[in-house]
């Protein structure tokens, strides 16, 4: 558990003749390093109408017996959960608990998992009051309301007991500056490594599996805000500002004047912004040519490169501009880029799935995520899944089993292409062998789809692999190949780069049977390298023959050198022999 603030508004307990109503604003993280944006939001927005605020983080990975006792030693009047994807189960089952241990306790739930809930909901959860979309300005009537022992008065975003969500409506905030500043006023946990931070809400596309669609008109909030707001936390050093934009760059100037301005202050943050790729022109790319290597990263949506599923899901999108911007993004090679694809959406085939896979990895970003779509509570393809055909699992998170175009078995293999994505290509310790696999297979999709029947054979996705075992796994399949050995040479290779490794212990993919001439040439190499080490450092190497990592050259010698400092790991370099 972490607590991130005590914020009393007006008298204490102690002293005053109507004791202050204690209110807990509390969330489930997935991991303990996730900060919450949104309660420090909402309490920076309740003020002093709404008596003392607590906020209190915890994760889905605590015994649930001792998440009761960490709240109940609050000792709140009021309890406010954050409700999502990942803590439905839990949160609903800790209010049931909660109201047995204190009947009084009053439990408010908000968040986009009970943001669309029918009048039932509440013969099942002994809630008393849902907030529904944007919770500033429900939550703070809400609390106003019981803090001065009235009535609950209805207002939109505000769903109380007999109440329909749709009845209830939403509560949107505008101007977006009216909302207090959570970082200027403390309530941002600021040692975690990164924050969450939001320049704006709603979004300029109309995706039909995103909740975002249902708010098509942007607010922003106003730049001196967002100035005011980066300058703190830039100047904290913030390891990793993390954009929740739905879509950052929707507005090309006031995009270039927040980039600018972090180029003038930043000292050490790096930011990660999601954004529309076919939406920067000329000005913004000139501009994003000048951000140091490592600063940004951009998180792209492409979702799909049917035309016919793009119609379908309310998509606009320039397929050409986006991968003309992103061809130009990679030859400059200064921001990270992080391109997503969703399988299972209405309309897709799993050939053009894969024509949509094979397109995008050929863009040669540096981390391409693929997903099952998710029917989301209240989105609009979760309204249409009938329509379409679309039948998902209904528990948390939601996701596709079954469509006209794909049954199950086909939708598992999507699955298990992208877990076989993300080992590989994505966590960038496979670099020589991926090259080899571009180079070997006229379609990569092909190299992933017959790994994925192999790996499913074998057992291999049953339980997690320790990287020894993924590198096992790969020697082992690529041996069942034609043309294998420049794959299981690169795969050597990387193995090498990965850690250091110890001669005569070396796997048995590398072919350490060096002849008398090319150990003299290693001893020798080994000598003018050790002359080069630095006082306090400490030099280790290993040497391997390999036959196809040469052009014209039969065999080649390789020497791994293994470079570290006390403390620090080892950095691996290579030499040609």
């Amino acid at each position: 558990m972490t607590t991130i603030a005590r914020i009393c508004f007006g008298p204490t307990r102690k002293c005053c003749i109507l004791a202050a109503m204690r209110t807990l604003l509390t969330t489930l993280h997935s991991k303990y390093i996730h900060p919450s944006l949104a309660l420090p939001c909402l309490a920076a927005y309740c003020g002093q109408e709404c008596g003392e605020l607590l906020i209190r983080e915890y994760t889905i990975h605590q015994p649930k017996e001792n998440l009761l006792a960490q709240i109940l030693a609050c000792e709140p009047d009021v309890i406010c959960f954050s409700v999502y994807i990942w803590n439905r189960t839990l949160s609903l089952e800790l209010v049931r608990a909660l109201k047995i241990a204190r009947p009084l306790l009053r439990i408010v739930l908000g968040g986009p998992e009970v943001s669309f809930e029918e009048a039932v909901f509440f013969d099942n959860c002994p809630a008393d009051a849902l907030i529904c979309g944007e919770g500033e300005i429900p939550l703070r009537q809400l609390l106003s309301d019981w803090q001065q022992n009235r009535q609950p008065a209805t207002c939109p975003g505000l769903q109380l007991p007999g109440m329909d969500a749709g009845a209830a409506g939403q509560s949107l905030l505008e101007p977006l500056d009216q909302l207090p500043s959570p970082f200027a006023a403390g309530l941002v946990d600021l040692h975690r490594g990164y924050v969450y931070y939001e320049s704006s809400r709603g979004c300029p596309y109309c995706c039909s599996f995103c909740m975002s669609s249902l708010e098509t008109r942007v607010r922003s909030f106003s730049l001196p805000r967002i100035r005011q707001d980066l300058a703190l936390l830039m100047g904290q050093g913030i390891a990793q500002i993390k954009f929740v934009d739905r879509t950052f760059n929707y507005h090309a100037e006031r995009t270039r004047e927040i980039i600018r301005y972090i180029l003038e202050l930043n000292r050490a943050s790096r930011f990660h912004f999601e954004i529309g790729a076919d939406l920067l022109d000329e000005e913004t790319l000139q501009l994003l040519e000048t951000v140091p290597p490592e600063m940004f990263q951009f998180e792209i949506g492409v979702q799909t490169t049917s035309q016919l599923t793009l119609e379908r899901i309310g998509r606009k999108t320039s397929l050409e501009k986006l991968e003309e911007n992103v061809r130009r993004l990679m030859r400059r090679g200064n921001i990270h880029l992080h391109l997503d694809l969703i399988a299972g959406l209405p309309g897709e085939t799993a050939q053009d799935f894969y024509e949509s896979f094979e397109r995008v990895f050929r863009l040669a970003p540096h981390h391409l995520q693929v997903e099952l779509v998710k029917l989301l509570p209240g989105s609009p393809l979760r309204k249409q899944a009938h329509e379409f055909g679309i039948h998902f699992d209904p528990a948390p998170p939601y996701t596709v089993l079954r469509t006209p175009d794909l049954e199950f078995n086909q939708l598992e293999e999507l699955r298990g292409v992208g877990r076989l994505l993300d080992q590989t290509s994505n966590s960038g310790r496979f670099a020589c062998f991926m090259r080899a696999v571009t180079e070997q297979f006229v379609a990569v999709v092909d190299f992933y789809r017959s790994l994925q029947a192999w790996w499913f054979e074998s057992g291999l996705f049953e339980e997690p692999l320790g990287l020894r075992q993924q590198f096992d796994a790969l020697y082992a399949f690529c041996g069942k190949l034609s043309q294998s050995l420049p794959l299981q040479e690169a795969l050597a290779r990387d193995f090498a780069r990965a850690g250091r490794v110890v001669p005569g212990r070396a796997p048995a993919f590398f072919d350490c049977d060096l002849l008398i001439a090319e150990q003299q040439q290693v001893k020798l190499r080994v000598k003018q390298e050790l002359a080069q080490v630095e006082p306090g450092e400490k030099l280790q190497h290993f040497a391997a023959a390999f036959k196809t990592l040469q052009p014209d050259i039969s065999r080649s010698i390789v020497l791994f050198f293994y470079r570290s400092r006390n403390g620090m790991s080892p950095v691996c370099y290579e030499v040609f022999l």
